[in-house]
C-alpha cells in the first residue's frame, strides 16, 4: 500500500530517474526517522500515564519494549528506501522483502521477549515487597525456557514464510529427539532433578545439609547437572542431581537456623543426683552467657535422666546453636566447664567398670 502511494506520488511530481529519485528515496528515510522520534514522545507520554497506575508491571513493558518499536519502524523506512530505488535487488537469492520480514519477526520476537524480562523483573520485586523469598536458580531456568521457546516459535514462522516446509523438519526433529534424549538419559535425569530440587525448595544455596556421614556440609551451588556441596574442611562434594533427587537429606538449615547441642554423661552410682542436676543446669546457663555469638540464649537448657547404665547413671543435656557448626564449640566449652564443676563439687565420672562375683562350689 504504502509503495503505492510512492509510486504515484514519483509519477504525480515526474520523477523517474536522476538525482531526484535519491531526493524522494531520503526523504521517506528521514519521515521514518521522524517517526521513530514521534513513537518515542507517545511512549514517554504513555510512561508518564503508567507511572500513576498502582503496578509498576506497564511501567516496565513501556520501557523494555520503547527500543526495540523505534528499531522496527526505522526498519521500515530503510525497507521502502531501499524497495523504492533497487526494486529488483536481491542478497543471496533472498528479495528485500524475504529479508526484511525475517528482520521483522526476529524484532518482533525479540520484543515479546523484552516485555517477558519486564514480567519476572516485576514478579521478583513483587515477592522481595512481601517478604517471600525467590529462588533464583528456578527464575533463571524459567526465564531462559520461555525465550527458547519464544525463539523457536519465531525461527518456525520465519522458515514458513520462507517457503520451506517444516512438516518434514518437525517429523525429523521428532525421531532426532527420541534419539538425543535416548543418549543423554543419565544428564537429562540429574537436569530435571535440578530443577525439581531447585522448584522445591527444600534445599537452597548457603543451607548445611547432610546426605551421609561423608557427606555433609553447604549447599554453594545447584546447577544444572550436578549440586556442589562445601564441606567443614573447605572440600567440594559434587553430587549429580539425580543422587540429589533420591537421597534422604538431613537440612539444618530448615525450617530455621538453630540446632539441638545433645551432651551424654554419665556419674557415678555414689552421686547425689540432685546435686549433679543442680551443678549441671549452672554450667549449661554459664556457657549460654558465655557463648552469647554462637548459642541461644533464650533456651532453657535441658536436662534429663535416662538410665542406669552398667558403669554409670546417665543423662542427657540438651543446649541450642543458633547454627549447626556453633555446636561443636558449645560442647566443647560445656563439657571442659562441667568437668571442672564435677570435679570442684566431687561429682565421680566413672570408668566402664564390671564386678565379678565368685562362687564358691560347695
Amino acid at each position: 500500500m504504502i509503495a503505492g502511494i510512492i509510486s504515484f506520488i514519483s509519477e504525480l511530481l515526474g520523477v523517474t530517474s536522476g538525482i531526484a529519485k535519491y531526493i524522494i528515496a531520503l526523504i521517506i528515510l528521514f519521515v521514518f526517522l521522524g517517526l521513530s522520534f514521534v513513537a518515542n514522545m507517545i511512549f514517554t507520554r504513555i510512561s508518564v500515564l503508567v507511572s500513576k497506575t498502582k503496578t509498576t508491571l506497564d511501567d516496565k513493558v513501556i520501557k523494555n519494549t520503547r527500543g526495540p518499536v523505534r528499531i522496527m519502524i526505522i526498519l521500515l523506512g530503510v525497507y521502502f528506501f531501499l524497495e523504492y530505488l533497487y526494486p529488483e535487488l536481491s542478497i543471496a537469492g533472498f528479495s528485500v522483502e524475504e529479508i526484511f520480514v525475517t528482520l521483522y519477526i526476529l524484532l518482533i520476537g525479540y520484543t515479546i521477549t523484552r516485555a517477558v524480562d519486564a514480567f519476572f523483573l516485576w514478579y521478583i520485586e513483587e515477592m522481595e515487597k512481601k517478604n517471600r523469598k525467590i529462588d533464583e536458580h528456578v527464575f533463571t531456568f524459567l526465564k531462559k525456557s520461555a525465550t527458547a521457546f519464544i525463539y523457536l516459535i519465531v525461527v518456525m514462522i520465519i522458515i514458513s514464510k520462507l517457503g520451506i516446509e517444516i512438516t518434514p523438519i518437525l517429523a525429523s526433529l521428532g525421531i532426532g529427539g527420541l534419539a538425543v534424549a535416548l543418549a543423554l538419559q543419565s544428564t537429562l535425569s540429574n537436569f530435571f532433578s535440578g530443577v525439581y530440587i531447585a522448584a522445591d525448595r527444600h534445599i537452597k544455596v548457603g543451607d548445611f545439609v547432610e546426605i551421609s556421614p561423608d557427606i555433609a556440609g553447604y549447599v554453594v551451588d545447584i546447577g544444572w547437572r550436578s549440586t556442589k556441596i562445601r564441606t567443614l574442611g573447605k572440600n567440594l562434594i559434587i553430587v549429580p542431581n539425580s543422587k540429589m533427587a533420591e537421597s534422604i537429606i538431613k537440612n539444618y538449615d530448615a525450617p530455621v537456623h538453630a540446632v539441638s547441642v545433645v551432651i551424654d554423661v554419665g556419674v557415678s552410682y555414689k552421686s547425689d543426683l540432685e546435686k549433679v542436676e543442680k551443678v549441671t543446669m549452672k554450667v549449661a546457663k554459664d556457657i549460654i552467657k558465655k557463648l552469647e555469638d554462637a548459642a541461644i540464649k533464650d533456651f532453657e537448657p535441658i536436662f534429663r535422666y535416662r538410665e542406669f547404665g552398667d558403669s554409670s547413671i546417665n543423662f542427657r543435656v540438651i543446649l541450642k546453636a543458633k547454627r549447626y557448626v556453633d555446636k561443636f564449640k558449645i560442647k566443647h566449652e560445656f563439657i571442659k566447664a562441667l568437668f571442672k564443676e564435677f570435679k570442684k563439687n566431687g561429682i565421680e565420672i566413672p570408668f566402664p567398670q564390671r564386678d565379678v562375683h565368685l562362687f564358691k562350689e560347695k
